[in-house]
């Protein structure tokens, strides 16, 4: 499972030009799930991704986690995560895990971040072409991998 995590000041998920979720300051999550994902992953990246520091404190340091500073939360899938770029020109998206599996991680996911946090989590449509659009807050932008827990 991997996530980009951007702190923004706003974001939203717009499909066939109707606005389906929008938040204010907090966390634009994109989600690549991969067919060995499992729920030991989604718990390690919520509670990895809830506690994060990366909000500034009263001297600008970012020490804040976006409990700390009430923050929205949106997570969007993205398969192209995982694409593989070692041949040719054209990603491949074999390591991408099919629906069957996507989805219901997904989906997992998100309601282990409301848990976790206490919050309502914004979302996208797992499958839709998506516009998204974000005022990257910094800029601040975080790459984590569970295949890279240790």
């Amino acid at each position: 499972m991997r996530a980009v995590i951007q702190r923004v000041s706003e974001a939203s998920v717009t499909i066939e030009g109707q606005v389906k979720s929008a938040i204010g300051n907090g966390l634009l999550v994109l989600l690549g799930v991969t067919a060995d994902d499992n729920d030991d992953d989604i718990e390690w990246l919520v509670k990895k991704i809830a506690a994060l520091r990366i909000f500034d404190d009263d001297e600008g340091v970012m020490n804040r986690s976006v409990m700390d500073v009430d923050g929205e939360i949106m997570v969007v899938s993205q398969f192209t995560l995982m694409a593989s770029t070692k041949k040719g020109n054209r990603p491949s998206y074999i390591h991408a895990a099919p629906h069957s599996i996507a989805i219901p991680c997904y989906e997992r996911f998100c309601e282990k971040m409301r848990s976790a946090t206490g919050k309502d989590v914004a979302t996208g449509e797992f499958g839709a072409n998506m516009k998204v659009r974000l005022l990257n807050d910094g800029p601040v932008t975080i790459i984590i991998d569970t295949k890279n827990k240790e």
